[in-house]
């Protein structure tokens, strides 16, 4: 959707005639067309939609033409069924399961956007960032002090970053979205917690990454999103931050 957005606009900038684009977008959203299966157009049935069965009852292919369908569908459905289990299991019946649950289904969504098309949109990182702003008067996860300053703090380090490094550079090292969102997750924990956030997304991304390289699955000149790693760090930081530092400072007496 975000893409036929771009070219709308960059046909109507450079005036180019391209009726098609507009035809196809007019009923283009989350739920519309219906799904259908890639190879031979099949429209998928509600029964063929449910997650992780539909896939396990018709073998991994579609229904139609017997074409395989990937296995990433189970995969993410699993992961997020595991991870909104995690949640509800850490807080209860509680606004901050329902709260933490949005966090959690939006970071997935920007993790697997981020690694397919090195984007993060704004029309996700900035709801996410607001919701988190807005939760912080309610002091469910933090302040709203921690929160306000720690969307600013996010937002800098990595702009600071990424000037520093094409300053010495002269190339660009991330993307403005990862700004964004490390801004939202700030305005979810905290300001005290963002080193916590940066260094375990680095962890986790130097592990992934030197192992991507190492197995051939990318290659050295290849751009690696730095999204992923920091939802996977946010995630970990909401729901265990403050045992995480106790932990540490405990090692330190």
């Amino acid at each position: 959707m975000l893409e036929r957005d771009w070219r709308i606009q960059c046909r109507d900038y450079l005036q180019i005639e391209t009726p098609d684009l507009n035809s196809q977008s007019d009923n283009l959203g989350l739920h519309s067309p219906a799904s259908a299966c890639p190879q031979c157009g099949h429209k998928i049935k509600a029964w063929e939609n449910i997650p992780v069965l539909s896939y396990l009852f018709l073998r991994g292919k579609c229904s139609s033409c017997a074409t395989p369908i990937s296995i990433r569908y189970p995969v993410v459905e699993l992961l997020t069924a595991a991870l909104s289990v995690t949640v509800a299991m850490k807080y209860g019946v509680t606004y901050e399961t329902f709260a933490a649950l949005i966090f959690t289904w939006t970071l997935i969504a920007l993790a697997l956007i981020d690694f397919d098309k090195q984007l993060l949109p704004d029309n996700m990182t900035l709801p996410l960032l607001w919701i988190g702003l807005f939760i912080s008067l309610f002091d469910i996860f933090t302040d709203t002090s921690a929160s306000i300053i720690g969307a600013i703090s996010g937002y800098m380090i990595l702009w600071v970053v990424f000037y520093t490094f094409k300053t010495i550079t002269g190339k660009e090292g991330m993307g403005f979205g990862d700004f964004k969102l490390l801004a939202a997750i700030g305005a979810w924990v905290g300001w005290s917690l963002l080193p916590q956030v940066i260094l375990i997304s680095s962890v986790v991304g130097s592990i992934i990454g030197v192992s991507m390289l190492l197995t051939g699955l990318t290659k050295r000149q290849q751009p690696i999103p730095f999204g992923p790693y920091l939802a996977i760090a946010g995630w970990i930081v909401l729901l265990w931050g403050h045992e995480i530092n106790a932990f540490y400072l405990s090692k330190l007496h």
